[in-house]
Order: structure tokens, then sequence, then C-alpha cells
């Protein structure tokens, strides 16, 4: 049994991967800090935080494993200022009271093409993080790139859903590599990834993802 804790539990992969962990049978507990109160559950524990205030040092940073589903755009933060805020600084601030606090596995939910020498902000943002969560030391971290997500989201978000539509209709002809990702999969690889733990640094791509989404289907 083990204890793990999940930021971004609102958002569209967080909240595929809070409901697969409530249901494992592996899990003895998730840690889900979040701005706004969630559904009570058995397993849950739901401290309330912002970004302003993470309360480091609190009892309910121990766990096992983290999982990170936080992202945001530029257009929804308000500002690129605003964007790496969440994207990169909040991101990084979690995985840092994670492992301080004794985790020794985490799970990063990135982006496809993530790269710290991009030319674009958000691959370049997403590969400055991946490297900076690297460098704290995690005995075991998986990073899941996915594509253009699908799933349902809380946020609009026109220019994604619109991608996601077209990328949907001409998926069948499209190489994996270039197809959505579904949230229930990315979740899934993320949730499974840090219960198990596997030793050293993992990249799944969205070629990956979308071959574990056709082995579901």
């Amino acid at each position: 049994m083990t204890t793990i804790l999940l930021a971004g539990a609102t958002g569209m992969v967080g909240a595929e991967a809070l409901a697969l962990l409530l249901a494992d049978e592996r899990v003895r507990q998730v840690v889900a800090p979040t701005r706004r109160a969630l559904p009570p559950h058995a397993k849950l524990r739901n401290p309330i935080v912002t970004s302003h205030d993470l309360q480091p040092g609190a009892d309910w940073w121990a766990a096992d494993g983290g999982i990170s589903a936080l992202g945001t755009t530029r257009a929804n933060a308000g500002s690129a200022a605003a964007y790496r805020a969440i994207d990169y600084d909040y991101a990084l601030a979690i995985a840092s009271q994670v492992r301080e606090a004794g985790a020794t596995r985490f799970a990063l939910t990135s982006l496809m093409g993530a790269d710290p020498r991009s030319r674009f902000t958000y691959p370049r943002t997403k590969g400055e993080l991946e490297d900076a969560v690297e460098l704290l030391g995690f005995g075991s971290l998986t990073l899941v790139r996915p594509g253009v997500l699908s799933g349902h989201r809380q946020e609009h978000r026109t220019a994604e859903s619109f991608l996601g539509s077209l990328l949907r209709a001409i998926g069948p002809i499209l190489p994996p590599a270039a197809r959505v990702s579904p949230a229930i999969i990315v979740a899934a690889l993320l949730v499974e990834a840090v219960i198990t733990g596997t030793a050293g640094r993992h990249v799944v791509n969205s070629r990956m993802i979308a071959l574990a989404a056709k082995g579901r289907s």
C-alpha cells in the first residue's frame, strides 16, 4: 500500500488520475492539494492551498510518490509571466516539496517536443521543468509527453478544441506520434509509473501514448 500526492487534480488529466488512484487497491491514501474542496472520499486527503502558500513543511507532503498533472496556457493564465509561474515555478515547487518530504518516485505531465532549447514558449518551459525536476534526485522519474489532449475539460480552450477535433477526424491516417492523446490514457500511465516506481528516468512520448490507447480500445 502506498501514499501518492497528486497536483492538478481538478484538470483534465488530473481528474482522471484522481479517479484511478482512489479506485486502485495498491493505494492507501491520495493527497490532492487544491484551491477548492474536492468531493470527500475515504482515501482522499484534500489540503486547501494557493499558489502563493503551498504550506511548505506540512505533514501532508509526506508521500511515497508524486504526480504533477498541472498545466495551463498563456491565454488562460493571462500573461507569459503568469503562465510560467504555473507551469514552471508552481510545478517545480510541488515536486521539490514532495522530494524534501521523502518521496522517491515522481511522474510529470510534460509536452510533446519538450526541449529547454526550443524557440517556442510551451516546449521550452516544459523542457526546463523536466531538467529541473530531474535534478531533484527522484529514484524513479517518468516524463509523459502527450500531444493534443482529448477528454472532458472544465475550462474551454477554443484552439485546442478545434485542433483536437481535426486530429480525431483524420487520426486513422496519421502516424501514432501525431494523434491526439486521450487524457484517461495519460492519467493511467502516470498512475502506473508512480505506483510501480521503476528505477531511472523514463520518457513516454506521444507515439507510446497512442499505442497504449490502441491497446485499450
